[in-house]
């Protein structure tokens, strides 16, 4: 994946999760939550492109 792609989808997500904060009321908690879902999420993503843990799809739970 090229850099400029990487960059383009990491601030498409963060002006996502701005928007959402910002116009839908929600409790804080809520929000606190969803946030750190999205966080986690962009976490895993980045480690899966970058190649630090393997394939997400051949990692199977239970």
């Amino acid at each position: 994946m090229p850099l400029i792609n990487l960059v383009i989808a990491l601030v498409v997500v963060g002006v996502i999760l701005w928007a959402i904060n910002s116009y839908i009321p929600m409790q804080a908690n809520i929000q606190k939550i969803l946030n750190m879902v999205v966080i986690i999420a962009v976490i895993i993503w980045l480690l899966n492109v970058f190649g630090v843990i393997g394939n997400i799809s051949q990692i199977h739970i239970g």
